[in-house]
């Protein structure tokens, strides 16, 4: 189970700079891979062998010059909700603001545990205005600065001093988890309703170690899984206007502890831009994904035609990934339902599947003489055999070439399509890497 930190702090503490220093061992790989935004604001630290995830609220602030002061409490309350830990940033060379002290009592009041960072300690003399921020009552301040990178390897050692230690799931090794994600209103509890049904013995709930995941065990009709429901119990806040930053700190849990989701779509609202933010998480954390086009029964035309538009669209958003399966249901009136479990079924049989070493050369050589990679200031790349690595979390496969450095970005999605025209993946996220022979 991963935990979540959330950076909380003034605009210009330098919120950004911590989260991409947080995050510098794995960002270079977030944002390299093909079809992955360069967003900011989530991302994944590792030290000392345990992973959290890191959010920086404030890449979620519209227009960040005449910021609403409302707007940053609102994400403040928002990320002591979902959060296991909060890093609240303040500027050293500023000291406290009334602003800070604000946010200070919000964070006391929530009980959550907090770290408080005095950012922009460039050199010795700033660590005298340091006892300053005693006054927020959070503690001793740390004193960092995230341009340089000093302090910040105690930071960490703190951080995972605080947050709590993974305790073991009761879940069952082996049996899929589905998580069903989507913007508010989209369907999601009517979805897992409709599942459920209303013979709710047959499920067992599970409550996970995040907070409020509940896993439903569902096996019924020949199915077996563990429904990863976010919407937990939760007291409804008064914060709900920000939804688009609440759909994406609610949703990263239930993606990072889920192998296939099921993104719902609303069907009267088409594909909006936090569709794309949770889309863009699933495709991070390397997820199966089943779109699920909700509320069909309200749409008057239903002609195959606009069918297929839908499908077009949504796929050229979500591009280059478009072998992922699209259905469209409705969780009210039950329409395909039973569909969409079977599909979610499939994609996982497919994230777990294996190619024999013999038939995948027999396959891809042929393919690869007929278009070889462009050559590089006149060297010829040859690519001389490939497999498939086992025991991955996604379906990963190595080309050996002779100059595996001059293959691009556009040969591997040339490499990765023929493996999909060939064997059915569909749903499931592929890496392709080139590797010397």
């Amino acid at each position: 189970m991963g935990n979540l930190v959330a950076i909380v702090g003034r605009p210009n503490v330098g919120k950004s700079t911590l989260f991409n220093r947080l995050t510098k061992s794995r960002q270079a790989i977030v944002s390299d891979e093909a079809g992955t935004t360069r967003d900011r604001q989530y991302g994944k630290c590792d030290w000392c062998g345990r992973e959290f995830s890191v959010v920086d609220t404030g890449g979620w602030v519209v227009n960040s010059d005449d910021i609403f002061e409302e707007e940053i409490r609102k994400q403040v309350i928002i990320a002591t909700e979902e959060a296991d830990l909060v890093l609240f940033l303040c500027d050293i060379k500023n000291g406290v603001t009334d602003w800070d002290m604000d946010v200070a009592q919000i964070l006391r009041r929530a009980k959550l545990p907090t770290l408080l960072v005095a950012n922009k300690a460039d050199d010795g003399k700033d660590l005298y205005s340091q006892y300053e921020f005693y006054k927020l009552g959070l503690g001793d301040p740390f004193c960092i600065s995230a341009a340089t990178g000093s302090g910040t390897g105690d930071l960490l050692d703190k951080i995972l001093e605080m947050l709590p230690e993974k305790s073991g799931d009761d879940l069952e090794e082996g049996i899929p988890r589905f998580a069903v994600v989507g913007r508010p209103n989209a369907g999601k509890s009517s979805l897992i309703n409709a599942f459920i049904g209303e013979e709710r013995h047959i499920v067992t709930d599970i409550a996970g170690t995040t907070r409020d995941s509940i896993y439903t065990r569902y096996d019924k009709f020949g199915f077996d899984f563990y429904l990863v429901d976010t919407a937990g119990i939760r007291r409804k806040n008064k914060v709900t206007e920000d939804l688009e930053f609440y759909s994406v700190m609610r949703s990263i849990r239930a993606i990072e502890n889920s192998d296939v989701c099921i993104l719902m779509i609303d069907a009267t609202r088409g594909i909006e831009s936090q569709d794309m933010n949770i889309f863009q998480l699933i495709q991070k954390n390397n997820k199966s994904l089943v779109v699920v086009v909700n509320k069909w029964d309200l749409v008057e035309d239903k002609s195959q035609v606009v069918i297929s538009t839908f499908e077009q669209a949504i796929r050229a958003r979500m591009a280059p990934f478009t072998d992922f399966p699209i259905i469209f249901a409705s969780a009210l009136t039950k329409q395909r339902i039973f569909k969409v479990l079977e599909t979610a079924k499939e994609v996982y049989l497919h994230r777990k599947a294996r190619i024999g070493t013999t038939k995948l050369n027999e396959v891809m050589l042929p393919l690869i003489e007929a278009y070889p990679p462009p050559s590089v200031k006149g060297k010829y790349i040859k690519i001389k055999y490939v497999s498939q690595v086992p025991d991955t979390q996604i379906p990963t496969f190595v080309f050996y070439a002779n100059l595996p450095q001059y293959v691009k970005e556009p040969y591997k999605r040339f490499l990765e399509n023929k493996i999909r025209e060939n064997w059915t993946l569909t749903g499931s996220p592929i890496h392709v890497f080139i590797r010397a022979k």
